[in-house]
């Protein structure tokens, strides 16, 4: 999908906006670690980008982080933080829906009823359950195996026809089609559920550690220089950079010698996806540079974009309060949306509602 930010038409829309309708959008963020420039790059930024095209709805999604344990306080913390990151990277709460994804009982109703509708095997070939889980696969819980109908449940509620995801996503939007179809079978209900179409963003979905590039930037990472969290001051990103790992050679000539080093390619496809730039254009500025002179711009560049939505970030968890009535509103707005889809599902099964 070309950049949100584009003038040029969505060609998603198209079949909607010829009948005066706009697609609908549901995504969500796990409350689970430290927000990162991965998380907002590959996702928090796209949201921004597509409100106003669409109907949008953006989770808290703290039913997903319960698969593995949490600590409960942690846990409280770190949904208000989602919530915060999300307004502080320029989610409108009034022309959008935000809320924890635990305040709407529908979710986990819906997600009963598709557990019932998937099969056992499709589970099963889930890659990220295969990773998530480990060796010790009969350990993991029933929650992580069943995820997918969880994520669903999420997106169908709203029968939301469109969900910007990151290719390690892929998988779970292709079973949410597979159940939304098969719901429609299974039950005479040609068109129930909408089979709901991905939006992959190109450059930014894959954002790697500072310190590896083979690996993707993660909250889970046990060092922290592997990271620019959202709430990184000017200092901790300068740091970071100054810090992150780079090979004795000056900065690739072209973009073919920079994808055969994994670390200069990381670090130039960071400063396009920040400077909304064609990583070819990057290469072409810095090649035959020092990497000190790169990093320097990287710095300046992370420090001036990134800097002030960490800031407001914090400011925002400062003030909980405000932070918890923007969710109780999106949830009171969500349940009014998902309640008569709902019903109608009930109605369809075959529940009986005395």
């Amino acid at each position: 999908m070309p950049d949100a930010s584009s003038a040029a038409p969505n060609p998603h829309l198209a079949a909607y906006t010829a009948r005066s309708l706009k697609g609908r959008i549901f995504s969500g963020v796990q409350p689970t670690g430290n927000l990162h420039l991965g998380n907002y790059l590959g996702a928090i930024r796209n949201f921004v980008r597509l409100q106003g095209q669409y109907d949008c709805l953006f989770c808290v999604v703290d039913q997903h982080a319960i698969t593995v344990w949490q600590d409960p306080k942690e846990l409280t913390q770190q949904t208000r933080e989602i919530a915060a990151a999300f307004l502080a990277a320029g989610l409108d709460a009034r022309n959008n829906i935000i809320f924890n994804q635990s305040s709407v009982p529908g979710h986990a109703q819906l997600a009963w009823i598709f557990n019932c509708v998937a099969r056992i095997g499709w589970m099963n070939r889930m890659t990220q359950f295969k990773e998530k889980s480990g060796k010790d696969r009969e350990n993991a819980s029933l929650g992580l195996l069943a995820y997918p109908s969880l994520m669903a449940a999420d997106i169908l509620l709203y029968k939301a026809t469109h969900v910007p995801v990151g290719e390690d996503q892929k998988q779970h939007l292709e079973l949410t089609r597979d159940i939304a179809m098969k719901f429609n079978n299974d039950f005479n209900a040609p068109d129930f559920f909408p089979i709901t179409e991905p939006l992959i963003f190109g450059a930014a979905t894959r954002v790697m550690s500072l310190r590896d590039g083979t690996k993707k930037m993660s909250k889970s990472d046990p060092s922290d220089y592997s990271r620019i969290n959202l709430t990184d001051d000017a200092d901790a990103i300068t740091q970071k950079i100054r810090k992150a790992k780079t090979d004795p050679l000056p900065m690739p000539e072209t973009e073919a010698d920079a994808e055969k080093r994994p670390e200069a390619d990381n670090l130039l496809g960071i400063y396009a996806a920040i400077a909304d730039q064609e990583k070819a254009d990057v290469v072409r500025a810095f090649a035959g540079q020092q990497f000190s002179a790169f990093k320097n711009a990287l710095t300046d560049l992370a420090v001036a974009r990134i800097g002030p939505v960490g800031s407001e970030m914090q400011r925002l968890v400062k003030d909980p309060g405000y932070v918890d009535s923007v969710l109780r509103d999106g949830a009171e707005r969500a349940n009014a949306l998902a309640k008569p889809i709902l019903d109608e599902v009930y109605r369809i099964v075959g529940f009986l509602r005395p």
